[in-house]
């Protein structure tokens, strides 16, 4: 079980910022332990410039990163997911897909950057902060000791990651 590859879904309504950040940094923080996917309910189509900005300046590859529906991973022929973490309060409280294989699923709200208005230097400080947050979540995940753990601890260690690590 410790060799095996864990599939992470990551949620938004827009899937266009922090769901796609978050499954930038489980994409570099998890290598070989974890694949990241992400999606959204209601998805923009295009990922935000700012994460992006953030994203290649801390030398993240982002060429495959595009907004999509979270529809596409409640398919039968889609990856069968580990875990699924809503990282905006508007997706959790939404209606989700059945989801194949019973994932262990919680709730990690981040603020949308995206809603910040106001100086350039305002908007990167969101969206620098968004990836804080997201990062120091993702190493508290990674770092758990996933396959020594049962299905009740599992969870709560993970929601209590969304509960615990709001600095």
């Amino acid at each position: 079980m410790a060799d095996k590859l864990y599939h992470v879904l990551f949620l938004c309504t827009g899937n266009s910022a922090r769901s796609i950040m978050a499954q930038a940094i489980l994409e570099r923080e998890g290598k070989g332990r974890f694949t990241a996917f992400s999606a959204g309910s209601r998805p923009i189509g295009q990922v935000n410039p700012d994460a992006l900005r953030v994203l290649t300046m801390l030398d993240h590859p982002t060429e495959h990163l595009h907004s999509k529906n979270w529809l596409e991973y409640a398919q039968p022929e889609a990856p069968r997911m580990d875990f699924i973490f809503t990282v905006c309060d508007q997706a959790a409280k939404e209606t989700c897909p059945v989801w194949i294989g019973q994932p262990v699923t919680a709730h990690w709200g981040v603020p949308d950057p995206a809603l910040v208005t106001g100086s350039i230097a305002e908007k990167a400080a969101a969206f620098n902060e968004t990836y804080r947050l997201l990062l120091n979540r993702i190493t508290l995940f990674v770092n758990l000791p996933l396959a020594s753990l049962d299905r009740r601890s599992l969870v709560n260690r993970v929601t209590e990651i969304g509960i615990n690590s709001k600095n």
